[in-house]
């Protein structure tokens, strides 16, 4: 009995805690995300793929000699700046003026073409591409119009690649304790808690395209304690979104935390995926 009654306390303290906590992030206020805001630090510090990062791509026979590739959610153009050796024509877009120009001031010398748009308002003939990326950002599209407009714009045979690569926080304890310090300054981030999953597409997908790959794998990428620590700083929860005198203090306790818990150099679990959908 006196077990039952021990179960039924902690159980209703379980639901008060839970109520309180949606409660809470209620009356938490929404920060709007800019990525112009962090631009700077985007082409600094998030250009950390691996090479097998790059090598899954080209696996999958986009990025190659002649190919014309369109690269959705560009940012400061990090996949057209790696793979550019390659030889495809690469076409990236972004809907951040200021991500696109850190992409063209880094792309200096190469043959990479670049525009101020959002993904659903590419304009191009049919059959323009034989490939498109969509790297840390198809979450942002709105399926029903680029399922239609990636049709339009591929042959068939034609591929669309989704990808990501994110920190695992269960698995790491210094991204689970950077991700804790984020989420004390902005509890309606969504970025956090992120866990390895494949990239489900979006049925919207299914009229035009089949998946024909779907992967994860494991990645140890190398950082420094200021390497990370600018990471974090160039994530939405961050940089992008906290007001001018949050970031100065998540900066000064983020510092402080990484001498704390972190050695100069080491790595952070990640993981990376990668849907492939090819065009009926």
């Amino acid at each position: 009995m006196q077990n039952l009654r021990t179960l039924a306390t902690a159980t209703a303290f379980m639901l008060y805690f839970r109520q309180e906590v949606i409660q809470w992030r209620s009356r938490t206020p929404v920060y709007p995300f800019d990525w112009g805001r962090t631009a700077a630090d985007y082409a600094r510090y998030r250009d950390i793929y691996p090479p097998e990062f790059y090598r899954a791509i080209l696996d999958r026979g986009v990025g190659l000699a002649g190919q014309q590739v369109l690269d959705i959610g560009t940012g400061t153009g990090v996949l057209p700046r790696h793979l550019y050796k390659h030889g495809a024509h690469w076409l990236g877009v972004d809907p951040s003026p200021q991500q696109i120009a850190e992409a063209r001031r880094l792309s200096t010398g190469m043959n990479i073409d670049y525009r101020v748009c959002a993904a659903e308002a590419v304009d191009a003939p049919d059959g323009s591409f034989n490939a498109i990326t969509a790297c840390q950002c198809y979450w942002y599209l709105d399926p029903p119009r680029t399922a239609r407009q990636f049709a339009q714009f591929l042959p068939t045979g034609g591929k669309v690649l989704l990808l990501v690569m994110n920190w695992l926080p269960f698995e790491d304890s210094i991204a689970n304790a950077s991700e804790q310090l984020v989420l004390r300054y902005n509890p309606s981030w969504s970025g956090a808690g992120e866990q390895e999953q494949p990239i489900v597409p979006n049925p919207a997908y299914n009229t035009d395209f089949t998946c024909t790959c779907q992967r994860t794998w494991r990645l140890q990428v190398p950082f420094t304690r200021e390497s990370w620590h600018g990471r974090m700083r160039a994530c939405r929860g961050v940089g992008a979104s906290l007001t001018p005198g949050d970031l100065q203090s998540w900066e000064q306790e983020h510092r402080a935390l990484l001498e704390r818990i972190a050695p100069p150099q080491f790595t952070v679990t990640h993981y990376a995926a990668l849907t492939e959908l090819t065009k009926k």
